[in-house]
């Protein structure tokens, strides 16, 4: 697309918005054309905080399918859409309601804390929700003795490193992240000397045991703004690292070791967007009883974070 299409089809997004009373919603590893039409930018928690400030009848949230599920769950008045519905989260389907009963079953006493990156019927039988950027303190603030952490296996090693509970984690994972290896930080670093790593706690163990900082997107985002320094290594999906590069252009941000995408974050194009706001299709639509159950787990992470 040139950019004269991309500025027009842009302009008939904002205006159709307009004319439907409709939010756009845009995850941060979205492209930067979708992330331009977006009313608000952000990482997991920040658009589940969003969604429950929202009075729009009609959510367009571009993202993976359970990031619109989430709007969905916490805004059930509100028409959700998605724009691809085939946008959906390989880590999310790791795990299965059944998986977490039989976790329940083997470990009566612990509590169940699933990361945000769940489908909805996980979240149904999970007792506290919780995201990148609140996980160690969703954890702490739970005084449990036991926790058990799904579905991602690196979050859950870093959440363990802060905390004095027992976590059971669960074996699933994030193939964007698992991408970066330690001898891309060391590479990185060698190449620019002078810059601060940060990386996101999804990344393997040895990773982030190289990191300067371990950080959600958003907490990446306010870190780099607010830090003296010029330069950053980034660990993390591609999409943010554009973010950054639009929204601080007086510092430089590099990804530690090539580029890495989440494909499914990709699908969603403008084309998508605008398809979805004219014709209001491909809604989200969950059990009634599923979605009751899973947003107790939700808004028990938004009233355990400060």
């Amino acid at each position: 697309m040139n950019p004269m299409d991309r500025k027009e089809l842009q302009a008939k997004i904002l205006d159709l918005k307009r004319a439907r009373n409709a939010l756009i919603l845009v995850h941060n590893y979205q492209v930067m054309p979708v992330q331009e039409v977006g009313d608000f930018i952000g990482d997991s928690l920040e658009l589940a905080r969003k969604a429950t400030e929202i009075s729009k009848p009609l959510i367009v949230f571009c993202g993976v399918r359970f990031m619109a599920e989430t709007a969905k769950i916490l805004n059930p008045e509100a028409k959700v859409l998605i724009p691809r519905p085939d946008a959906g989260c390989p880590m999310a389907d790791m795990i299965t309601r059944d998986d977490v009963i039989e976790l329940k079953a083997r470990y009566p006493d612990a509590v169940v804390c699933s990361y945000v990156n769940t489908n909805a019927d996980v979240k149904a039988e999970t007792d506290v929700c919780c995201t990148s950027a609140n996980a160690v303190e969703i954890v702490r603030n739970l005084d449990a003795k036991r926790v058990i952490f799904t579905p991602d296996r690196n979050l859950a090693s870093f959440v363990s490193k802060q905390v004095n509970t027992e976590i059971i984690p669960y074996d699933g994972y994030c193939y964007v992240h698992t991408r970066f290896r330690p001898e891309d930080i060391e590479l990185s670093r060698e190449a620019h000397p002078d810059a601060i790593v940060l990386v996101h706690p999804e990344c393997d163990p040895e990773v982030a045991d190289q990191a300067d900082e371990i950080l959600s997107t958003s907490g990446m985002l306010r870190y780099a703004r607010s830090s003296p320094a010029g330069e950053f290594i980034i660990a993390t999906e591609e999409g943010l690292i554009e973010r950054m590069r639009k929204e601080m252009p007086e510092k430089r941000f590099f990804s530690a070791g090539i580029a890495h995408f989440c494909f499914n974050m990709k699908k969603i194009r403008l084309e998508d967007v605008y398809r979805s706001l004219v014709e209001e299709i491909y809604e989200i639509k969950i059990d009634p009883e599923i979605m009751d159950n899973a947003r107790n787990s939700l808004q028990r992470m938004i009233s355990l974070t400060a």
